[in-house]
């Protein structure tokens, strides 16, 4: 799909018609036609009709704008801003497949820079993401997921698994279980304990949001050492007494072959076993 076919449907949703597109682009009506064309060919969807009340967005020419907005982003910025900015930087895209790894993604960004110098650092949190895939994709140079790798494209290290802790706040009159629904490991694991807490069940996806959520208001649930450590320490969470603790699986994914894979573990294990 040619970056000009995406400019060009911006146009027409932008302009309200194709002859208003072409008389701004400087093209001809026919132009504009076939690039609109060749994205609904390529996407299988109709991206606009056109009738009485003038020229539309359809649901899914709704849907697809943010998206070709984010690529004509993307180009001017690799086409601008990107070659003064990577003189002498390492490029490293990093994603989780997982909230509660969002902070050691940082840490690892961190420890990656201390290591090799200067970043050109991408930092992915859309957690709905194959993060697999978007490895295998160059998407992302690596990622870390819960999830058993099986992609002959790709490499997986299984690494130590994430311990999680059931904690809770020393004292609430309504203890809330919070529910990050991490996965199936996670799930099986975790139904007990929110069948046991007396007050209602809540399902945050992020885990900083669900433990913001319990250290204001109360409550219970399963978190990272890592990221709660600080808080047992100064004992604003505490941990339930003959609990059970999560260990969660971990593997980092880069593609095979990558010539960063061995430093972004070399990293991510000296990270983890200094925490």
């Amino acid at each position: 799909m040619q970056l000009k076919a995406i400019e060009t449907f911006l146009c027409v949703a932008d302009t309200g018609g194709f002859h208003a597109a072409a008389r701004k682009m400087n093209v001809t009506q026919t132009a504009v036609s076939a690039r609109i064309r060749q994205i609904e060919e390529e996407t299988g969807k109709p991206l606009f009709t056109r009738g009485a009340g003038g020229t539309n967005l359809t649901e899914f020419g709704r849907q697809f704008r943010p998206y070709a907005e984010q690529m004509v982003s993307l180009w001017s910025f690799a086409a601008r801003d990107l070659p003064a900015q990577t003189q002498n930087r390492v490029a490293l895209r990093l994603g989780a497949q997982l909230s509660i790894w969002d902070p050691l993604l940082v840490d690892l960004a961190v420890q990656f820079e201390h290591k090799l110098g200067q970043l050109l650092l991408t930092l992915n949190f859309d957690h709905d993401l194959n993060m697999i895939d978007a490895v295998a994709t160059h998407v992302l140079d690596a990622a870390l997921t819960h999830e058993q790798p099986n992609d002959s494209r790709i490499e997986s290290h299984e690494l130590n698994p994430e311990r999680l802790l059931l904690v809770k706040t020393p004292a609430t009159d309504d203890p809330v279980f919070v529910n990050l629904e991490l996965g199936e490991v996670y799930q099986d694991h975790v139904r007990t304990a929110a069948r046991q807490a007396a007050g209602q069940t809540v399902f945050l996806g992020n885990c900083l949001m669900a433990l913001r959520y319990v250290l204001r208001r109360g409550g219970t649930g399963y978190f990272p050492e890592y990221v709660i450590r600080d808080h047992l320490r100064s004992n604003n969470l505490i941990p339930v007494a003959g609990s059970v603790d999560l260990m969660l699986p971990l593997h980092l994914v880069t593609r095979r072959g990558s010539s960063t894979s061995n430093d972004i573990l070399t990293c991510l294990t000296d990270l983890r076993s200094g925490s």
